[in-house]
């Protein structure tokens, strides 16, 4: 079921939640809205689910408009931060209730949870009490409570937040699989960008009130729309510059310091004198003496990551830079002078965030 927000917005008093936000997501599709606090993406999702009512614009479930309809005249289940098990309950029992309420009978309930206990994987668990499940387990019961009663949309508000790191990956894994099984639509809320860029079709991200960039994982990391996805996406190196010429497929900019670079990736209407930025992930940096673009730098930490080694780097402007190297190649030590280099294909200029935001 295709679900689309029409240019809501929320203010509580004099402040803006929620500003101006449309966004359709599609049938069966799986989309993050992601943002730090207070960006407005928990508002949003609370707009679908029923719990808050915009100031204006519209909410459409399908093809009805469900902006004023009570939360349980809409057919979608929400899974929150907190568990919010009935502590009383087995897990069979918690994840039935929801249809016990709805006065299915007897063999219909028993059927129903018997197949989502399987979905979610916990059919040895079905006697336990809550108090007798590890985080995540507690987790996979309240995300079969929610689509055990077959909802049309599925609501996620931060559902792993309260888990730690492996848990947070197994989880990740097991909603996308259970999704994907179901094929409901689904709406996911999350500060964190590898969880957003790991299980979602696609991602918008949002800051203070509105969305600036809607688009796939993959598109947000390389060609983020601004400098603020740029930042809140991946590590990335941002030096301040302005566009020399455009010329044969080019923008060639010039640095604070006078050097000058090209990329082949620059926003639309960029003009000689356009202030922008030269974005470059980790990646795309070689440790070499020649190469399109070049850039000479003093390493200031190497740190270990395991696969790799990430190059904590100062620019001559004091900008600080991070290049990827990969284990088995000679990796420079802290205090060296180095050349990095990058091709015009692997960078891009992005647009400054305005001056008056945060």
């Amino acid at each position: 079921m295709e679900v689309q927000l029409d240019r809501v917005r929320k203010v509580y008093g004099g402040a803006v939640a929620v500003d101006d936000v449309s966004l359709t997501i599609g049938n069966g599709e799986f989309v993050t809205l992601l943002g730090a606090s207070g960006s407005g993406k928990t508002t949003c999702l609370r707009m679908v689910a029923g719990f808050v009512v915009p100031s204006s614009g519209r909410v459409l479930i399908g093809t009805e408009d469900v902006t004023r309809r009570p939360p349980h005249r809409r057919n979608t289940a929400m899974v929150f931060q907190q568990y919010a098990l009935f502590p009383h309950l087995s897990v069979a029992d918690n994840i039935g209730f929801g249809l016990k309420v709805r006065r299915l009978g007897r063999e219909e309930i028993t059927r129903r949870v018997r197949d989502v206990l399987k979905l979610v994987q916990l059919e040895a668990f079905a006697e336990r009490m809550p108090s007798q499940l590890s985080g995540g387990q507690r987790q996979r019961v309240a995300l079969g409570r929610a689509v055990v009663v077959n909802p049309e949309i599925l609501l996620l508000d931060e559902p792993l937040g309260a888990l730690d790191l492996k848990l947070r990956e197994e989880l990740q894994l097991e909603i996308k699989r259970v999704q994907q099984t179901l094929g409901i639509t689904t709406l996911f809320v999350t500060h964190d960008q590898g969880e957003a860029l790991s299980m979602s079709d696609r991602v918008a991200v949002m800051h203070v009130g509105r969305i600036i960039q809607v688009d796939t994982p993959s598109r947000l990391y390389t060609a983020p729309a601004d400098e603020i996805v740029a930042r809140f996406i991946g590590r990335i190196t941002l030096w301040s510059v302005r566009v020399e010429s455009i010329e044969n497929g080019c923008c060639f900019v010039i640095g604070d310091d006078g050097a000058r670079f090209r990329t082949r990736h620059w926003p639309n209407g960029s003009a000689a004198g356009t202030r922008l930025l030269l974005a470059i992930r980790p990646e795309a940096f070689q440790l070499a003496e020649r190469g399109e673009n070049e850039r000479r730098v003093v390493v200031d930490r190497v740190v270990y990551q395991g696969s790799n080694y990430l190059l904590h780097c100062i620019d001559p402007t004091g900008v600080a830079c991070i290049a990827e190297v990969s284990l088995g190649a000679a990796t420079p030590s802290a205090g060296s002078v180095i050349n990095l280099s990058w091709s015009a294909e692997d960078c891009r200029a992005i647009t400054p965030a305005p001056l008056t935001t945060a």
